[in-house]
């Protein structure tokens, strides 16, 4: 007879002398008992092992804070059967120290602080620390670290808010040069559109844009990609409204690169009747943004001298300075029905978008009798753009707001508006606007922007359109790539990378240099780069 056990303790195998295979019983202590019950003793001490032996590593690849395994199971239900022993807690005094303050100002010019930790580890083994001076050193280190990181993090915020707020020479330039051409060239003081053209601007027939701009090239960008993309251009009429400042520049690149047959007008603020007639509530919007932006005193450089305040509230009160929250193109587009009265519908888009397809499918779609159709920004696979809501934007500790609206209702995007304008006029949504500006002294019912106002001057007159027509981000989410920016039918730079500053995200920026012209003679003359 022998008995064989395999290598893995899978198998057992118990044979005669001629090799026939037979239960023998075996008498051990009084009692029989069978092979077949060795068999199973030694099936279950093989499972026993392995359950031990998973039981162990998984263990240590949890660690000893988690429980979400088997591994922190077996602590639970027999930790001294296995070997293992509870007494692992922080001692006290650790706890202690590490909760205490630590002034700033003890951290300036130290040199024994470990910079790594690599240098902390190294320190820890050839010191010997107990749990106290483990803890002190520690808490040194973390804290130096912390505020070099909100230095850091500070002066990356000044950097970006310089570069975004600053006009590049190169757009200077571009301007000034076209003003120059403006005054020189008849060619460049062209009536936009001609005479034989001025009643499509008011045929509803025709698929109408929107877009106030004071950049020439951001301009144009958007109105070359709204034309090269479309399929009935002949029915395309661009509306472009401009400061009085920009007027004679953009009015001469439109007369010189004229982008038919559809056809662009240009057109600043003052040439409208309704803005040159009696009190304008936009201006009295710009007032009191003036008069918010008037609380930081002393520009940035005093802002960033504040050692108390949060790097994201130093981020927002930078971003206060920014012009374009004092800009009149920032508000126009709540006073639409008063400045296009003849037009029943219109897309609004700003200037720096690029349009990728074709988009007069967008009369198409069913606003169900609500006044603007927009892309909601609550839903989608990127949740860093795409996961705001109305908390993200107002602020709910406000009585104001939280009487008012709901914290997780979904936000919605500007940058590219369907606006059913004879909706609109049915409605008292501008007027809202402007009462819930009235409301806003400071900083505390909403973030600086036109936005937080629009969710709520729009608040239940909004129509969720699908995704594609607006893909937003692409000015602050760096990991966005150029395969899922080319196949949204809107992009949105919207952020501080626009395409055209040298802060843009390289991969992005083709996206949007691919629609100008680097051999035109002012886009040359001005160094105008692709990259």
């Amino acid at each position: 007879m022998q008995l064989h056990i395999s290598p893995s303790l899978r198998h057992v195998t118990v044979l005669q002398g001629k090799g026939v295979r037979e239960l023998i019983q075996v008498k051990v202590g009084g009692k029989k008992v069978s092979y077949r019950m060795i068999l199973y003793s030694l099936l279950f001490f093989t499972f026993l092992l392995r359950f031990v032996f998973v039981l162990s590593t998984v263990d240590s690849i949890d660690g000893e804070t988690r429980c979400s395994s088997l591994g922190c199971l077996g602590k639970r239900i027999g930790p001294r059967l296995l070997g293992r022993r509870m007494d692992q807690s922080v001692p006290e005094v650790m706890y202690k120290v590490l909760e205490q303050p630590i002034d700033k100002d003890e951290l300036q010019g130290r040199t024994d602080i470990p910079q790594t930790l690599e240098e902390f580890m190294a320190e820890v083994k050839d010191s010997g620390f107990d749990a106290r001076s483990f803890a002190l050193k520690l808490r040194e280190m973390v804290s130096l670290m912390e505020e070099r990181t909100r230095t850091a993090k500070i002066q990356e915020y000044l950097y970006r808010h310089v570069a975004s707020s600053s006009i590049p020479k190169q757009l200077h330039c571009l301007a000034l040069r076209l003003a120059n051409e403006h005054s020189t060239n008849a060619a460049a003081r062209l009536q936009l559109p001609s005479a034989e053209l001025v009643p499509a601007l008011v045929d509803n027939s025709y698929y109408h844009f929107v877009l106030a701009s004071d950049n020439v090239l951001a301009a144009a960008v958007v109105a070359t990609s709204i034309v090269h993309n479309s399929l009935r251009p002949h029915k395309f009429v661009i509306h472009i409204i401009t400061d009085r400042k920009t007027y004679y520049p953009m009015q001469a690149w439109f007369s010189l690169h004229p982008l038919t047959p559809a056809i662009v007008e240009v057109k600043a603020l003052h040439h409208f009747d309704w803005f040159s007639k009696g009190k304008v509530p936009v201006l009295e919007a710009m007032e009191k943004d003036q008069k918010v932006r008037s609380q930081f005193r002393g520009g940035s450089s005093a802002i960033i001298a504040n050692n108390t305040d949060k790097p994201k509230v130093i981020a927002a009160k930078l971003q206060a300075l920014s012009p374009k929250y004092n800009s009149m193109m920032n508000h126009i587009r709540i006073h639409l029905p008063e400045l296009f009265p003849s037009l029943n519908k219109l897309v609004f888009l700003d200037d720096d978008i690029v349009v990728q397809t074709d988009l007069s499918p967008l009369w198409d779609i069913d606003l169900n009798g609500k006044v603007n159709g927009a892309v909601e920004t609550c839903r989608g696979e990127d949740k860093y753009v795409m996961s705001k809501k109305l908390k993200n934007y107002l602020n709910f500790s406000h009585p104001l707001i939280a009487q008012h609206f709901n914290p997780e209702e979904c936000a919605w995007a500007y940058g590219m508006n369907i606006f059913d304008l004879e909706a609109w006029r049915k409605t008292n949504i501008s007027n809202t606007y402007h009462q819930w500006l009235e409301q806003k002294s400071d900083l505390s019912l909403w973030q600086l922007g036109t936005l937080p106002p629009g969710l709520i001057a729009f608040h239940g007159h909004v129509q969720a359109i699908d995704p594609f027509w607006h893909m937003l981000g692409l000015g602050y989410q760096e990991n966005t790539s150029y395969e899922d920016a080319e196949s949204a039918g809107v992009i949105h730079f919207n952020g501080r990378a626009k395409p055209w500053l040298d802060i843009a995200f390289p991969q992005l920026r083709p996206l949007w240099a691919k629609y100008v012209d680097f051999s035109d003679k002012f886009v040359k003359s001005c160094h105008i780069r692709a990259a």
